[in-house]
């Protein structure tokens, strides 16, 4: 009698945890982001690139480069941007940046990449901090597509 109890506990266990599942796959993983970046190697050109400094998020580790596609305009920046952590493998998440330097705010946003950026979504505001220092404030999410 003790073991069919047992095994409708575990039995029951089981399909409780069967129907938790789908709605767990479900969930995105979103919330908030705030990065920095150093942007000395920066010079306006296409190609140069900021080197991110801090982040909440593991998938943007520190050492992560943003690179910039398209020349400065002075004062405004406004190009596609690759972010490119360090290290092995295909993971890029790719972006826009519109930032008006005279006022030294604005606002990138990323829609996707590969590897691990395949369902990257943000939307961060960028503002500086001094000198080559720039903070992303914003939000971000990882989640299949529509």
């Amino acid at each position: 009698m003790h073991s069919k109890r047992s095994l409708l506990v575990v039995a029951a266990a089981i399909l409780s945890l069967a129907a938790l599942a789908p709605a767990v796959a479900a969930s995105p993983r979103s919330g908030d982001v705030h990065v920095t970046k150093e942007c000395s190697a920066y010079t306006g050109a296409a190609g140069d690139y900021c080197t991110i400094t801090s982040s909440n998020l593991a998938a943007i580790p520190r050492g992560s480069k943003v690179i910039y596609l398209k020349a400065l305009t002075f004062p405004i920046l406004d190009t596609n941007i690759v972010l490119d952590p360090p290290g092995p493998g295909n993971n890029k998440a790719f972006g826009h940046v519109y930032l008006d330097l005279s006022t030294g705010a604005g606002e990138a946003t990323f829609s996707g990449g590969t590897g691990k950026f395949t369902w990257f979504h943000a939307r961060v505001d960028v503002s500086s901090l001094g000198g080559p220092d720039w903070a992303w404030e914003g939000t971000y999410s990882f989640s299949p597509a529509d």
